[in-house]
């Protein structure tokens, strides 16, 4: 990738050549988390990446995440995924599990349906604080722990985990794809002091961090469930418009409806360009890029 930072999720599973070492997973693709493994330098490079992004987090991250990231209180060194859970568990009944990487579509539906988020346990290189081609440690902790414990949020996860069969079923697995994406990994939510992130792959990229709110280049679009389906999206540059929820409990609401009259409607339909404006489009902010 270019700019932002690679995630976990449907439509991304594991590819052969990634680092990953999958020689030794339980048939659900988790291992053990090899906490006592990482090193001094290791526990340093979340040090710094973490001050990096929690610096921008008053300014750019919604409440929810800002307030549920200063409970977890990780600041000091990669997380001990065991001491996180019993927070977790006591606030949504979420925990987090261990995986060497990316895994399978219906491994992480299943997941998530099962209130289990998959977490890849090793953290980037030195020359990659910048530039990540697969998921680590920081990606996926800082980036989509906190709201897991939001109960609004974490009911969002498990139907949208509860929904990928179906869509796999039906052939519609791009299409669910596509809402991951443009909520849960780059979603924005109207808020009174405007518009801020939620969304795990803008608040782990420093970069797409500041660009997602402050750039006149990208769409602002009020969240339409169709609209976003139909939506394709790029993997190797900043966005090129970005959905905006109103609320956790409109994003929930919005996706108990059925899937099936939709991925029957859908599928087939060509998907829209993401740097262009549809008719019917709630415009909030038009792009210049």
């Amino acid at each position: 990738m270019l700019k932002n930072e690679t995630m976990v999720g449907p439509g991304r599973a594991h590819v052969a050549g990634l680092r990953g070492d999958y020689a030794h997973i339980r048939a659900d693709y988790t291992v053990d988390q090899p906490y006592a493994d990482y090193t001094e330098a290791e526990h340093d490079r979340w040090r710094r990446l973490y001050r990096r992004q929690i610096a921008l987090m008053p300014r750019y991250a919604a409440r929810e995440f800002v307030e549920n990231i200063a409970r977890l209180a990780v600041g000091e060194g990669i997380p001990d995924f065991d001491r996180v859970n019993a927070h977790l568990s006591a606030a949504t009944g979420f925990r987090i599990v261990a995986v060497p990487g990316l895994v399978p579509d219906d491994v992480f539906y299943d997941h998530l349906a099962n209130r289990r988020f998959p977490v890849s346990w090793w953290i980037r290189e030195e020359n990659e604080l910048e530039y990540l081609v697969e998921p680590d440690v920081l990606h996926d902790f800082f980036g989509h722990v906190p709201l897991l414990a939001h109960p609004v949020f974490a009911d969002y996860m498990v139907e949208y985990g509860k929904a990928g069969p179906l869509a796999a079923r039906m052939g519609a697995i791009p299409l669910l794809a596509r809402l991951y994406w443009y909520t849960i990994e780059f979603g924005l939510i109207q808020t009174p002091e405007g518009l801020r992130a939620f969304g795990a792959g803008i608040l782990s990229s420093k970069g797409e961090t500041v660009y997602a709110i402050d750039s006149a280049k990208p769409n602002r679009i009020g969240f339409d469930l169709e609209r976003v389906l139909t939506t394709d999206y790029r993997i190797d540059d900043f966005q090129r418009s970005y959905f905006v929820i109103e609320s956790f409990q409109q994003l929930f609401d919005e996706t108990r409806k059925p899937f099936g009259p939709l991925y029957e409607r859908l599928r087939a339909q060509e998907a829209h360009d993401p740097r262009e404006i549809q008719r019917g489009d709630r415009v909030i902010q038009r792009g210049q890029g």
